[in-house]
């Protein structure tokens, strides 16, 4: 059994007499033996770490995930790395080195997978909360969930205002940390300079493309960061096509853009980087707009991907899904034409259509809405 995880079209090797590169080539690491040595994660469902030894001497380590149907992540992954192939073809994109983490995903049936471990990822959960208990700063559970139902009891009238006055409240108790990270992992200026820049430049490529395929539950378990480079990877990729606003606490914002996130781009905040580079990725993929809803709308048919919220009453023989399905691919569509709900049917300028996404992301009324675990103060 190969080993395809890490590998370039180049290093696959290639056969013919015209030289074309084969997908099977004989020179492909194969499977020698699997480690003893098996990592259990903390995490609800407890994967997996497993390290695979190939027939080249390399050892291959992925994720084991029970209990979670993959098929969606691997095709994302396809849609990600379409996204990247259009985000080399633009010089712009090109010479900023724009692009996303992607990584192999490989399905085994209809409850686990293999997952190719990325080396050097950290949750941003961990970080930010490592400096919180470091810094001594006042932070717990139990004092934010009573403080969250307290807001949440208010006559209806006063109920937006009080969620809105908790977030702003608990953004100043639990202030900005993730700068000071990047600042100890890379000591020299010139590192520094470069990680925060990976940083930016990949939070905004993400939040586009979250944007446009609706992918919600970014939560900071979700959102891992490069030790060694500072760019930003997404994991899990069950929430998509604005399936968030059917939970169970509708979300609010387009993507993540919380204050640990703006404040580690520098002082410029998102006005800066952040928002050129979204101007950018967004072109792309309006620029492109028709090749990326052929690859999205392979998943139309698809019984894996819930298109609305399902009741017990519905019909089950996916005629329903069906049109579901061309809806949601529709608000894609006219995302992608630069049309929002909130500005009529006049298309958006890429500017424009950035800066409102950045003012909906922002806002400390919508953050205000979200589940409360979400951490849309952090």
């Amino acid at each position: 059994m190969p080993i395809y995880a890490n590998l370039t079209a180049a290093e696959l090797g290639s056969s013919g007499a015209g030289g074309a590169r084969s997908p099977f080539s004989d020179e492909a690491p194969m499977i020698d033996h699997w480690e003893d040595t098996v990592d259990v994660m903390g995490s609800l469902q407890r994967p997996k770490k497993v390290i695979i030894k190939g027939s080249d001497g390399q050892l291959y380590p992925f994720l084991c995930k029970p209990k979670d149907d993959l098929r969606k992540d691997a095709r994302m992954m396809d849609f990600m790395t379409s996204v990247n192939r259009l985000l080399r073809k633009s010089p712009n994109c090109r010479r900023r080195r724009l692009g996303v983490q992607c990584y192999a995903v490989t399905p085994i049936d209809a409850e686990c997978g293999l997952i190719e471990w990325v080396p050097n990822m950290v949750q941003l959960r961990g970080i930010i909360k490592g400096y919180w208990e470091s810094l001594k700063l006042p932070f717990t559970h139990s004092d934010v969930k009573s403080r969250h139902a307290a807001a949440m009891a208010l006559p209806s009238s006063k109920r937006s205002e009080g969620l809105a006055n908790l977030i702003r409240a608990l953004m100043t108790e639990l202030p900005p940390v993730l700068h000071l990270w990047l600042m100890e992992q890379f000591g020299e200026p010139s590192s520094w300079f470069e990680a925060r820049l990976a940083f930016t430049r990949s939070c905004a490529v993400m939040s586009m493309i979250g944007f446009a395929v609706g992918l919600g539950d970014r939560h900071l378990e979700n959102i891992l960061i490069n030790s060694s480079s500072g760019s930003l990877m997404h994991v899990d990729f069950a929430c998509l096509f604005d399936h968030g606003l059917n939970l169970a606490t509708p979300e609010q914002v387009p993507f993540r853009l919380t204050q640990n996130l703006t404040h580690a781009m520098g002082m410029c905040g998102v006005e800066g980087a952040f928002q050129r580079v979204s101007e950018l990725a967004l072109d792309q993929l309006r620029g492109h707009r028709e090749a990326l809803l052929n690859v999205l709308s392979t998943m139309r048919h698809d019984p894996l991907v819930e298109w609305k919220k399902r009741n017990s009453h519905e019909d089950t023989s996916g005629r329903v899904d069906s049109q579901e399905a061309d809806k949601e691919l529709a608000k894609i569509d006219e995302k992608l034409t630069g049309v929002l709900q909130a500005h009529g049917t006049l298309p958006l300028s890429v500017q424009g259509q950035v800066q409102h996404l950045i003012n909906e992301a922002t806002n400390v009324y919508s953050l205000g809405q979200m589940y409360i675990w979400w951490m849309p103060w952090c």
